[in-house]
């Protein structure tokens, strides 16, 4: 799957920790926006925003306990902003089951299971030191203390800590601050046999457990995807897909997927050397989204001029826009809309 996602050819293999060190790589995010974008407004070129994966070997039971090189993993799970979990939903003879049998919530239960474990222990630490200041009355840790029997209430019932809401600011702060492995965003890929099979049974399973535990599905046909990932030519690729019935790759669909699942949003700049996508997260002020292009930018921010794509293809240009009153002037408390096109005034 790694391999498809990336156009590379990443060690894989069928027992656990076939991958000892993780895999990375940075991928385009399709967006048709931008090609839009450059259809109006001419630039030397074209540049969209990107996501890094990681591939990370497969866990088993007993990898919160430090067996094997299990520990070593959960380690590599901390750094990430989310997870991207392949299941599988497919039979094959051909491709035996690590575990010997094709249980998609069986699989799902053992990875959600070792980093709840994991993240019992974290908060068994916090508490151990935090525990003789609340009780000494320091409003912190009292608040500290509340937070950790929240959660720890939510994983001894093997739920994970994203399901656990009702948090204040401060109180969020100091769960992001604990980096829990449960309480990463987590999207659960289903890899099956073919495009035919994507609302097959066991891809329903995997769906029933996300609606529980508040996650993202995406079913795609992993063998498939490295097929179509094969073709360079972009124009045999298309007519491979159109016989297939298929009018975006899954790996495509996964990617935005994943991008929604961040919480993430696109603007563009437009014009001269480039025409490029920056991602900010969702909520980001016009100066944060200026610091995404250089750090001055947010530093010696004094206003954006921003339109949006409806008025680019109605009115052609950026002049044009202009002379349509379209063309607004926002300040440093204006939020950033996905899909805003944008030019930043500053003074350092």
């Amino acid at each position: 799957m790694f391999a498809a996602l990336t156009r590379t050819k990443a060690l894989a293999g069928n027992y656990a920790f076939s991958t000892i060190k993780p895999n990375s790589d940075i991928v385009p995010v399709p967006d048709k926006r931008l090609d839009i974008i450059s259809q109006h407004i001419k630039a030397d070129k074209i540049v969209p925003t990107t996501m890094e994966f990681v591939d990370i070997a497969g866990l088993i039971k007993g990898a919160s306990k430090e067996e094997g090189l299990g520990n070593k993993f959960l380690g590599h799970i901390r750094e990430v902003d989310a997870i991207a979990h392949v299941v599988r939903c497919f039979e094959d003879s051909n491709v035996p089951h690590v575990s010997d049998t094709i249980d998609p919530v069986s699989d799902i239960d053992t990875i959600n299971t070792e980093l709840i474990i994991a993240d019992m222990e974290t908060l068994d630490r916090r508490k151990t030191k935090v525990e003789k200041l609340a009780k000494s009355g320091d409003k912190e840790a009292r608040m500290q203390m509340e937070v950790i029997a929240k959660l720890s209430e939510a994983l001894d019932q093997i739920q994970p800590a994203r399901t656990v809401g009702g948090f204040n600011d401060e109180q969020n702060l100091f769960v992001k601050s604990l980096t829990l492995l449960s309480a990463k965003p987590v999207l659960y890929i289903c890899n099956v046999m073919d495009p035919s099979d994507m609302e097959n049974e066991l891809v329903q399973e995997v769906k029933e457990i996300a609606k529980q535990d508040g996650s993202s599905v995406v079913a795609l046909a992993g063998k498939l995807e490295c097929e179509i990932m094969e073709i360079e030519d972009l124009e045999e690729q298309m007519v491979f897909m159109k016989e297939l019935g298929l009018t975006k790759t899954g790996l495509d669909r996964l990617i935005s997927v994943g991008y929604g699942l961040l919480e993430l949003v696109t603007f563009f700049t437009a014009g001269g050397k480039e025409n490029r996508a920056w991602t900010i997260r969702k909520h980001s002020k016009a100066p944060q989204a200026a610091g995404a292009i250089h750090t001055d930018f947010e530093r010696g921010f004094i206003r954006a001029e921003v339109y949006n794509l409806e008025d680019l293809i109605e009115h052609k240009s950026e002049a044009a826009i202009k002379d349509a009153g379209k063309l607004r002037v926002e300040g440093k408390d204006y939020v950033v809309q996905d899909g805003d096109i944008m030019h930043f005034r500053f003074n350092v």
